[in-house]
């Protein structure tokens, strides 16, 4: 079966030439000429794997022969690499914050939050108590603060309006499932255009401030694995058909499930599991992974 392989960089500092996609061409078997998806910026290369040769190792061989370049690689069947369903993690990926760090900011209990935050994205505890941990040093917040981090502290991820609105417009489906709280996901899923969000519900006192707790149960890892399979049954689409984005453990099941998993700018454990990792590109690569030219691009006002 032929696969084809993508070499994507920043778009923000093209650094592809020639010179390197012959370098890539060299190391394939059977490569046919390479096509610009965007010159300097996106490039594929349609090959014929050898048979003892898995897609991860040719993707790690093309790394080793442009290492010294600012690229971020996809090995994959050629056949089917359009998807049909995206479903992306939110908290640095599709922003590039993680929420619930901002919120404790609010508090002056951002650091000790992150700390929390960043040994459940390495996987080093479990999501769902140390999410609770979390929420409940967050006790006390009014509703007007977090809509005041959601306007002031978040920015999104470049590349990730034109991917979701690219894969809308070519027939996707699209749905913004996140470990972190509705109020966010709602926010941010009206912004990108996603389909539907799927979050996990912060509960307030009577008063209007965080009570410390967030309802049950938990949307952690297994919940993001079942809001693939439940999406793809209800769509009527194979695990080929689909494509996941994150970048913590708890993405890993998800990422894993899917057709095509990517691991964006993600911590190790993550990133060495995922089907393809992005460590240069923005989110734009992801549609240059399906073969998507720049001029196909979509915004908002496409739709």
């Amino acid at each position: 079966m032929a696969h084809v392989a993508t070499i994507v960089c920043d778009p923000a500092a093209p650094a592809l030439t020639g010179e390197l996609i012959a370098r890539a061409s060299s190391i394939l078997t059977d490569p046919a000429p390479p096509q610009w998806l965007d010159p300097g910026i996106a490039a594929d290369i349609v090959f014929e794997p050898r048979e003892s040769e898995s897609a991860n190792t040719t993707a790690k061989l093309l790394r080793a022969a442009l290492e010294d370049t600012a690229a971020d690689i996809f090995v994959q069947p050629l056949k089917g690499r359009r998807k049909k369903l995206l479903l992306a993690d939110m908290d640095s990926t599709m922003i590039g914050q993680e929420c619930i760090d901002e919120l404790a900011g609010e508090i002056g209990k951002r650091g000790e939050v992150a700390a929390i935050t960043e040994r459940a994205m390495r996987g080093e505890i479990a999501f769902e108590p140390a999410l609770c941990a979390r929420v409940a040093l967050l006790k006390g917040i009014d509703h007007a603060a977090i809509l005041r981090v959601i306007e002031s502290n978040i920015t999104l991820t470049r590349g990730g309006l034109e991917l979701v609105q690219t894969m809308r417009k070519n027939g996707a489906y699209t749905a913004l499932v996140s470990g972190g709280f509705l109020v966010f996901t709602a926010a941010i899923a009206k912004k990108l255009g996603f389909d539907e969000h799927r979050a996990n519900k912060l509960l307030f006192d009577a008063d209007g401030k965080t009570s410390g707790l967030a309802a049950e149960p938990v949307l952690g890892q297994e919940a993001k694995l079942s809001a693939l399979q439940s999406l793809r049954e209800k769509l009527g689409l194979s695990a080929e058909e689909t494509l996941a984005v994150g970048d913590g453990a708890n993405d890993l099941s998800m990422l894993e499930a899917a057709g095509l998993g990517v691991a964006f700018r993600a911590k190790p454990k993550v990133a060495a599991a995922a089907h393809a990792r992005v460590d240069h590109a923005d989110l734009t690569a992801l549609l240059y992974a399906q073969g998507f030219r720049r001029e196909e691009f979509a915004t908002r006002a496409d739709l």
